[in-house]
């Protein structure tokens, strides 16, 4: 468990290290130089705060963005459950850009697909049939530098993180609308 979760927080330090502020990715998507596709894009992402790491990624190699976004953030609390009207919180950020916290007990288990429902219910211009879920695969590598942690519990952790549960069925994601974006993070 000690290995599991000094490798969880040297992953995350790593993705948090160069978040780009929101107000800035907002301005260089508002200058219209960005290519937009139909549809919805929703990228999973830990971040709370500014632009997920995942979607600048997905901008950077891709060059286009779809017309609407909801950068989504699952946190497991530590309750067992948590009452419906609790659960999602949901802030516009610009036209067709949406930021979401969807909050669950430890012991209920997410369903992505239905807080998408709720949040279009809610007012969330989104068409349901055209959604598309990227989710970041991180492959774990030892950092060069030897500032990471201890090479023993970096190959541990490694290789318990390519045998722990697929996010794809943890959120209960439909496995033909999910793009994984892969990287890799020296720890």
């Amino acid at each position: 468990m000690y290995v599991w979760h000094s490798g969880s927080i040297a992953v995350s330090a790593r993705l948090f290290d160069n978040l780009v502020p929101i107000d800035t990715f907002l301005a260089r998507i508002a200058d219209g130089r960005i290519p937009r596709v139909p549809g919805t894009a929703v990228f999973l992402t830990r971040a709370l705060r500014d632009t997920p790491p995942l979607l600048v990624w997905h901008l950077k190699h891709n060059r286009a963005l779809h017309e609407n976004i909801i950068a989504l953030t699952a946190v497991i609390e530590r309750v067992p459950f948590i009452d419906d009207e609790q659960r999602i919180t949901v802030m516009q950020l610009a036209p067709g850009f949406w930021r979401a916290t969807v909050r669950y007990g430890f012991m209920e288990r997410p369903n992505i697909p239905h807080v998408l429902e709720q949040l279009k219910a809610g007012g969330c211009a989104i068409d349901l049939a055209d959604v598309t879920y990227f989710v970041g695969h991180e492959t774990v590598t030892p950092r060069a530098d030897g500032k990471g942690v201890p090479h023993w519990q970096e190959a541990l952790f490694a290789a318990v993180e390519r045998n722990s549960a697929h996010v794809t069925d943890y959120f209960r994601l439909p496995a033909d609308q999910v793009v994984e974006i892969g990287r890799q993070i020296a720890i």
